[in-house]
């Protein structure tokens, strides 16, 4: 058994979320694992998929709303769901409690993903969405199109 990349970094922090690196799988091409952390009613990714990882979210605590597909779920502690490489997912809090959950990908994005985020983000006033969009694009993740009207 090897221990490769397993030392956590400070979180990274990508407007109200907080990203905290367990595992960063980016040098052996393998898995990573985070903690993410969710404040209730924080602003989050737009809905999205990978063109080259999957996804598995993992609840340790408050729930944190889930959607993969189209299905939605309001996880609780122990709950997880998985999205598959070009799924559609998302995620929100819309609880009243803080939400904490592991986050696992396969072959891992890195921590350099969100630190990348974080400087358009964090910039001041609204994301940049040109270059929020040219970030993720260069991870492999793709924004969903707007649903259609109804």
């Amino acid at each position: 058994m090897t221990v490769t990349g397993a030392a956590a970094r400070e979180p990274i922090r990508v407007g109200q979320l907080s990203i905290r690196y367990l595992i960063d799988g980016t040098a052996t091409g393998g898995m990573g694992v985070f903690e993410l952390t969710v404040p209730p009613g924080s602003h989050v990714p737009p809905p999205h998929s990978h063109t080259r990882n999957e996804e598995c979210v993992y609840v340790l605590e408050g729930k944190l709303r889930y959607s993969v597909d189209g299905t939605v779920r309001d996880l609780a502690p122990g709950e997880w769901m998985f999205t598959a490489r070009g799924s559609v997912h998302h995620f929100s809090n819309p609880h009243s409690d803080t939400a904490r959950a592991l986050i696992v990908l396969t072959p891992d994005i890195g921590a350099q993903y969100f630190v990348d985020v974080a400087a358009v983000v964090n910039a001041g006033g609204p994301p940049d969405r040109d270059k929020l969009i040219d970030v993720m694009s260069r991870y492999g993740l793709v924004p969903a199109p707007p649903p259609p009207p109804q």
